[in-house]
């Protein structure tokens, strides 16, 4: 069961959102709350909450998360409850009874078996289950590890290998299928297994740093003061050194266990969370938690450190009217006990990666980032969004806030050199989604579960796609370090690498990594060209769908969220959002403007992006409306506007007032092979005995006659007119019993009779 946690009291502040957090839990929360319950346990291999009472076993599903979702429940025999978990597969119920015994449930027939200790001189410190193909479950003891395969047929365990070692204590989650086994006096030396459906892998063994306090005086290292967690793919432990007041951080690897730094704690009391790849350090006794972002180069905090709040929370009226009704009274009284929540109080336990149980009020709460608050509370625009762009269980916020900073530092003209390393940021991180296959992505569909109790397979990866794929191309992640070692993680190849499949953490080789980085330079210019045409199409669905298209949801946002897996955004979207939204606004100040866009441009290309045209086209309006038609024909031969139709278009549009601009568009409709388009501009402008010879020259059969005709009545010159004749009854076959041809015949003649009259 859940040990205790902490001695600090704080009430809660209901000011909901007026009051200033980065971190946050959401009211209402779920209630576990079963009379004649033995307590509260996590099974973290299926992310159930678990209530046995004397008969009895209750279990609430935490993933996805949700405050009213109704418990199941499974008939069990009286008896202490120390420990209790659902096999994988949810087939089985395995209930620690005591330091020797744990009890066994076959769910479909109702059978039970025990299994004990061989030996009265060992001790049962815990079991878990797992998805190694070597066992199905897994008891550690004070004398080692024993592994168990179940046989089905005969109903029973049946011992594949023992592990034999002192063990004081053990830290183990299902996340990692990573464990560790504490020893020795201050139990600081560590042996660590990995076991998931890749195998089993034995780590390295290694010891934790301890500051000594006092001469003959060494504090020993407790299993509240380890955490295991995973960020970006990557395994780390986290070690409370109280003495020291620093948090320790390990890295593992293949074939050593490596120190990434220290990062400074400041409560007696740590608690940690992971949510969305970002790092919470809960300082119990200050009552405020400090965020960090490992994946960046420096270990300094994402913000300053705030409190945790409860947000959500109903506003009641001492003058509201209170009606008989059972069910109205019920949820009054929910809601004062919430009203009576303790912030960081003494039975608050953190459970990985972002939940906290009240085991007294038996509540659940799932903690959250407030990721717009996070970005206003920083001035360094680049690393706002690099942050942002990298987060994931709320990419369509992310992307939102992406943009939002984007429009707001070019409208408050910022210096240019920040606006550029921003939107090189933003295309960037948009390169590594599509190389990836990140960038618009849906979220797969949970299959349904094979009996009551909802079983979560193996869990999806919090890695961050573009990220993984980078730490496995072999590229350089720096890991900035307090003991001086940031240089350490590039030249060891990573031991874990946890996979989107929900194939878990497994070893890379780094020749392999290294061969793969030389494949990956190669191919990733052909995954980019041809990952656009489809990201644009996505693209441009997301912008056009609008009120009127969308589903018959209730939520419609909500579902928005859980299709965008990827903060990234595409240069359409940054043309539609950023540069259209802000150019009437921007027209007092043409030159900035046009350099912010010259400036996305160069980023593009230097990420070999294809830009949509019309970003090329609003370069041309800018340029011509302010007559700097010198540098736009500058553009236009240097190649830094990409030649197009619209682009082209728009150049004969502009060059209304500048003959040379119009003419750089007619050079590049002909550059383009757009003959028809070609042809009609020629016409347009009254150069159609010019247009007859390039038609022909080029065989271009789909303009009309009459347009040809139309403009040569037009000159009113009877010669021009019977060339034109001529012309379509020699070259278009059958054109002279067209009703044009008569008509147009007959004209020519009356025009002669005139000119002879």
């Amino acid at each position: 069961m859940f040990g205790k946690a902490s001695s600090s009291q704080l009430s809660v502040s209901l000011g909901g959102s007026g009051a200033l957090s980065h971190v946050y839990i959401q009211h209402p929360p779920l209630r576990c709350s079963i009379p004649g319950s033995k307590g509260l346990f996590y099974d973290d291999g299926n992310k159930l909450i678990l209530s046995p009472t004397s008969d009895q076993v209750f279990s609430w599903k935490t993933v996805p998360f949700a405050s009213h979702v109704a418990p199941t429940s499974d008939s069990i025999s009286e008896g202490p409850v120390l420990s209790i978990r659902y096999s994988l597969d949810s087939k089985l119920l395995a209930i620690q009874r005591s330091n020797h015994e744990i009890q066994f449930w076959n769910r479909e027939t109702g059978e039970t078996f025990s299994q004990r200790c061989r030996s009265e001189t060992e001790s049962i410190l815990g079991f878990f289950w797992t998805d190694c193909p070597k066992c199905d479950i897994v008891f550690v003891k004070t004398s080692g590890m024993d592994l168990f395969s179940y046989d089905s047929e005969t109903k029973s365990l049946h011992l594949v290998e023992t592990k034999k070692m002192n063990v004081s204590w053990y830290v183990y989650t299902h996340e990692s299928r990573l464990i560790l086994l504490a020893s020795g006096m201050q139990c600081k030396s560590f042996t660590g297994f990995q076991l998931s459906s890749a195998g089993m892998i034995r780590l390295p063994k290694f010891e934790m740093a301890m500051a000594k306090s006092e001469a003959n005086n060494k504090p020993v290292l407790a299993a509240e003061d380890v955490h295991i967690i995973t960020v970006y793919g990557r395994i780390y432990c986290l070690q409370v050194d109280r003495v020291a007041m620093l948090l320790h951080s390990y890295r593992f690897y293949r074939d050593a266990v490596v120190q990434q730094g220290s990062l400074p704690i400041y409560s007696d009391k740590i608690a940690i969370s992971v949510v969305d790849n970002v790092l919470l350090v809960h300082q119990v006794d200050a009552k405020v938690v400090i965020l960090y972002d490992i994946f960046a180069d420096s270990r300094a905090p994402i913000s300053a450190p705030l409190p945790l709040l409860l947000r959500g929370f109903p506003r009641a009226s001492s003058s509201s009217s209170r009606t008989g009704n059972k069910d109205t009274d019920g949820s009054e009284a929910n809601d004062r006990s919430d009203h009576e929540t303790i912030i960081y109080g003494d039975n608050w336990i953190f459970l990985v990666p972002d939940l906290i149980c009240d085991v007294a009020k038996r509540l659940l709460w799932k903690i959250h980032l407030d990721l717009e608050a996070i970005s206003a509370s920083s001035s360094e625009v680049p690393s706002v969004l690099e942050f942002l762009q990298r987060r994931k269980l709320e990419a369509n916020k992310a992307k939102q806030l992406c943009l939002a900073i984007v429009r707001t530092v070019i409208l408050e003209r910022r210096p240019v050199s920040m606006v550029t390393r921003a939107i090189d940021v933003l295309v960037t991180s948009y390169s590594n989604s599509i190389k990836t296959g990140s960038y618009f992505k849906g979220i797969k569909a949970e299959k349904p579960p094979t009996s009551d109790v909802s079983n979560v397979n193996p869990p999806t990866s919090v890695v961050d796609e573009s990220i993984r794929r980078e730490d496995a191309l072999g590229k350089s992640i720096k890991h900035g370090s307090a003991s001086g070692v940031e240089n350490e993680s590039i030249n060891r190849s990573p031991a874990f690498s946890v996979s989107d499949s929900e194939e878990n953490v497994s070893f890379e080789n780094s020749n392999h990594l290294r061969s793969l980085g030389a494949k990956a330079d190669r191919e990733n210019f052909k995954v980019a060209e041809s990952s656009q045409s489809e990201v644009q199409k996505l693209s441009l669905q997301s912008q056009l769908l609008g009120p009127t298209n969308s589903p018959l949801n209730a939520n419609n946002s909500e579902n928005l969220e859980s299709q965008v897996t990827s903060a990234a955004i595409s240069p359409d979207e940054m043309y539609s959002c950023v540069f259209a939204s802000v150019e009437e606004e921007m027209a007092g100040d043409p030159a900035y403007f046009v350099t912010i866009v010259i400036e996305f441009l160069r980023s593009a290309n230097v990420e070999r992006i294809k830009v949509h045209p019309n970003i090329y086209v609003l370069t041309v309006q800018l340029l011509a409306r302010h007559e700097r038609y010198a540098e736009l024909g500058l553009f236009i031969i240097n190649k830094i506007l990409e030649p197009s139709k619209e682009v082209a278009l728009q150049l004969l549009e502009s060059g209304r007032q500048n003959i040379q601009t119009r003419k750089l568009g007619l050079d590049m409709l002909r550059q383009l092979s757009l003959h028809h388009d070609y042809v009609l501009l020629l016409v347009q402008d009254g150069y159609y005995l010019e247009a007859l010879r390039y038609a022909r020259k080029n065989k271009v059969t789909t303009v009309r006659p009459s347009l040809f005709l139309e403009a040569a009545f037009a000159s009113t010159d009877p010669q021009h007119l019977a060339a034109v004749l001529r012309f379509f009854a020699d070259f278009i076959p059958g054109f002279k019993n067209t009703a044009d041809h008569s008509a147009y015949c007959r004209i020519l003649n009356e025009m002669n009779s005139s000119i002879t009259a």
